[in-house]
């Protein structure tokens, strides 16, 4: 039995056992908060999402994209809203796990204001510079950056964001020092990678694959264990950089508001693991560099902690912290 199909039969038989065949919910529109641009991973994963549950609810479920400060925007306002399943949120690495350990004054606690539902999917993401810049493996830019320490700057989707973490990470590991750009959103980043004023970035697939196709970027490596499916031809940083062990791993998954009642979670969890097990999503996913993630809610809560105390050491380490 397949990882997918255990986890169906699983969340089917939990929402089954709290009698949600009989609930109302929902009864009314569904808005699912992004707390990134339109045309991100995390927005092609809210929409694919919200169509298929529209489809089986027969109600309507918008994307409502709320990007900035990492994510923690459209965080912040789904840890406010009402715990009654109307308002969800595609969370992501970012938002949940990076920023309680960065930034001081958060709005919201990242653990207590949210009702964990599922992890959606993982990726690996890709280490791109821009096609001017002498170096075409890991151990040439290392190498220059360690020559020319605080000279090579790259772009990031803002303070907090994975790409920034995921980049300190490497620098850490890698012994040299980089100049950090923030923009608003990663995919704002492109532009000025393509043009030569950033010198590299480290981002999701779905935003820079398509210009490494096109020869305006080039890839070097991916930040998974592995090598990553969607871009097999690419070494992983841990080999090509002669760092063993390192590794990161984008991931985005629904989340509620704490409160939310357990059978109104039992069913989007339910129908959100019935969505990524079907194909054409796992195409869909695939096609975009990501793996389906589906979790029950518990083991999605565990993997939270879990990531946090990781980032949350990264954090501490390199010194960082945000008002």
């Amino acid at each position: 039995m397949s990882r997918f199909t255990c986890v169906v039969a699983a969340t089917l038989l939990l929402a089954a056992g709290s009698g949600f065949g009989q609930a109302p919910y929902p009864n009314r529109p569904v808005r699912l908060v992004v707390g990134f641009p339109p045309g991100g991973t995390a927005d092609i994963l809210a929409r694919t999402l919200a169509q298929k549950m529209a489809e089986t609810w027969g109600q309507q479920v918008v994307v409502d994209n709320r990007p900035g400060a990492a994510g923690t925007i459209g965080a912040n306002l789904v840890a406010k809203a009402a715990p009654d399943g109307y308002t969800l949120l595609m969370s992501a690495l970012a938002s949940q796990s990076i920023a309680p350990g960065l930034f001081a004054n958060l709005p919201y606690d990242a653990e207590r204001d949210f009702t964990p539902v599922s992890n959606v999917a993982e990726l690996a993401l890709v280490v791109v510079v821009t096609p001017g810049l002498p170096v075409k493996s890991m151990r040439e830019l290392i190498a220059m950056a360690k020559a020319q320490p605080m000279q090579l700057n790259y772009g990031s989707g803002g303070v907090g964001s994975s790409q920034h973490l995921a980049t300190e990470y490497f620098s850490l590991q890698a012994g040299i020092k980089m100049v950090h750009v923030p923009y608003k959103g990663s995919p704002l980043v492109v532009g000025d990678l393509i043009s030569g004023q950033l010198a590299l970035s480290i981002d999701n697939p779905t935003t820079v694959l398509p210009h490494v196709k096109t020869g305006k970027l080039r890839a070097l490596a991916v930040t998974s264990l592995r090598r990553w499916p969607g871009a097999p031809e690419l070494p992983t940083i841990a080999e090509a950089a002669d760092l063993p062990g390192f590794e990161v791993l984008g991931w985005f998954g629904v989340l509620a508001p704490a409160g939310t009642p357990a059978e109104v979670v039992g069913r989007i969890n339910a129908e959100t693991v019935r969505i990524l097990n079907l194909p054409d999503v796992r195409q869909r996913l695939s096609e975009q560099g990501a793996e389906p993630a589906p979790t029950t809610p518990d083991q999605f809560a565990r993997f939270i902690r879990a990531e946090t105390q990781k980032w949350g050491r990264v954090i501490k380490s390199t010194g960082m912290k945000q008002e």
